[in-house]
């Protein structure tokens, strides 16, 4: 046996292939798109509606939550209509979709403020953890990446599983159509590209998010609590 004097033997099992390998969801998967701006004509906005209908076409259930009357983070209480209506999304969903502009070189605070009402725990259940994600950007001059490397960091913080492709759209106004549809090009293709990718990691491993998930770190907490319980009752 290899030498681990720190490391609790009988909660660190060997991986098991089996369990990567049970039984399949076959409902279409959940998918919720947030974005990241609240003006009129929003970029941000037109690439998750045109997203949501790529999405749609292979086979999900999606929904897009509209940021407009969303609190500033504790500036109100979580029981607020439209903090309540994001996280039963979260709660629903079993990917997400995060598009934000990028402005200052950042993403918006639109944005931000949406994860940030997303808790990290709510009681013993965590609303993001296992979760898909998929990150773009929208930008109005050249091409960068400053937004969806922010949104990288915030998924991982998440524990979500974020896939490795990305979309960025440079100039987005060029982008657009009158109509308010995306025009054919790279951009477009890339943002096909991302959302293919996105429903291929969910049917992947939504049914064995938890074990994926499943930390020995955890495991050693939880086993040290109910110790120190059982140990209180057999005293009393």
């Amino acid at each position: 046996m290899t030498d681990l004097p720190n490391v609790t033997d009988a909660l660190l099992p060997t991986p098991d292939l089996a369990r990567l390998h049970g039984p399949r969801s076959t409902h279409a998967p959940r998918v919720l798109l947030l974005y990241g701006s609240l003006r009129p004509v929003s970029y941000s906005r037109l690439l998750t509606l045109e997203a949501e209908r790529l999405l749609t076409r292979l086979g999900c259930d999606t929904k897009v939550f509209d940021p407009r009357g969303l609190p500033l983070p504790d500036g109100a209480p979580v029981d607020h209509p439209k903090v309540r209506e994001l996280r039963e999304l979260s709660l629903w969903s079993e990917a997400q979709v995060w598009t934000s502009p990028e402005r200052h070189g950042a993403m918006t605070g639109v944005m931000k403020s949406q994860i940030d009402w997303i808790p990290l725990s709510v009681g013993s259940v965590r609303p993001t953890q296992g979760r898909t994600l998929a990150v773009m950007q929208v930008s109005g001059g050249s091409q960068s990446f400053n937004a969806v490397n922010q949104m990288r960091i915030l998924g991982r913080w998440m524990r979500m599983i974020t896939i490795p492709n990305q979309s960025s759209v440079a100039k987005a106004f060029q982008e657009f159509g009158e109509d308010g549809r995306m025009k054919p090009s790279a951009y477009y293709d890339r943002v096909v590209d991302v959302m293919e990718e996105l429903v291929k990691f969910t049917r992947l491993t939504r049914d064995v998010s938890d074990h994926l998930t499943d930390r020995y770190s955890e495991r050693k907490e939880s086993a040290a609590a109910l110790e120190a319980r059982v140990s209180l009752g057999a005293a009393t």
